[in-house]
């Protein structure tokens, strides 16, 4: 059903579901059909439930360590009550995002953002970050296979986080590099800094 609204409608029921998670207090009644409203667009959408709890075991440890930070430096009550105001309005919206990225095609998003004049640079950084996203993601594959047919047993947990981090520097050097290219190449093909896609026309989900 919500794959079938306009898509000006879409971007802004997800506003609004925004600004309600993140102007309600959370120890107001109103933050619990926030909430409600929320999980029933996704069941409007007929998104998983599974689906969605994946994605929050992914946000939920960095969430949680940024939101750990306030009680340890803030001694009392006033600490965890941003604790759990920080965890439960950034849980709400991420799940609001999780539903916007399921009713509304990318390029249908960038061509709403532009007629409501967002400003072309903007535009620019969204779009190269969704396509290259993908080229960033395949290169670190590669690298992890790369390191994992080099190890001839299980590694320890602490060699793990440690080959971990020198894989994101080397992943960082790699994605810097091919953006420096990526650029001159661009240059080259006049690029003027405003992105220009074509909107496919999708068939509406059942």
């Amino acid at each position: 059903m919500c794959h079938r609204w306009p898509p000006l409608a879409k971007l802004l029921s997800a506003i609004a579901m925004i600004l309600a998670a993140t102007c309600v207090p959370v120890a107001h009644p109103l933050i619990g059909i926030v909430t409600c409203g929320i999980f029933f667009a996704h069941t409007l959408a007929r998104i998983p439930l599974a689906y969605v709890a994946r994605r929050l075991l992914f946000f939920w440890p960095p969430l949680f360590l940024m939101a750990i930070s306030l009680p340890l430096s803030q001694a009392g009550q006033k600490g965890w009550l941003l604790f759990v105001t920080i965890v439960v309005r950034g849980t709400l919206s991420f799940s609001t995002a999780l539903w916007l990225v399921n009713v509304m095609p990318f390029d249908q998003l960038l061509a709403t953002l532009r007629r409501l004049r967002i400003p072309d640079v903007l535009l620019a950084i969204l779009s190269l970050m969704y396509r290259f996203l993908f080229v960033l993601w395949d290169e670190l594959d590669r690298m992890r296979t790369a390191r994992a047919a080099r190890l001839f047993r299980k590694p320890s947990l602490w060699a793990t986080w440690r080959s971990a981090a020198h894989l994101v520097g080397r992943l960082l050097i790699r994605a810097l590099d091919r953006a420096d290219r990526i650029h001159g190449a661009m240059l080259a093909r006049g690029w003027d800094g405003r992105s220009r896609w074509i909107e496919q026309p999708r068939e509406d989900r059942p």
